[in-house]
């Protein structure tokens, strides 16, 4: 089980690196490059960079805040018949 646990943790750091490499070139490097240049091509509009970060955290923060009420939603109903 290690080896794929490793695999995972591989896999997830790549990810993390690779979006965090495209975000980075995105927001900082991209509007000093000219808008006729070809790489521009390879990016959504800047409004996204903004946008797309925000809506994630919304969702990661909903899902975390019902998370943490249905654990306390099944912790009261185990004190109740306890």
């Amino acid at each position: 089980m290690e080896l794929g646990d490793k695999a995972v943790g591989l896999l997830l750091t790549l990810t993390s690196l690779s979006i965090f490499t495209y975000y980075t070139f995105w927001v900082i490097i991209l509007p000093f490059v000219d808008s006729d240049h070809f790489v521009h091509k390879y990016f959504l509009p800047h409004e996204y960079a903004i946008l797309i970060p925000v809506i994630a955290g919304v969702v990661l923060l909903s899902f975390l805040s019902i998370f943490v009420g249905l654990v306390m939603l099944k912790s009261k109903k185990k004190k109740k018949t306890t």
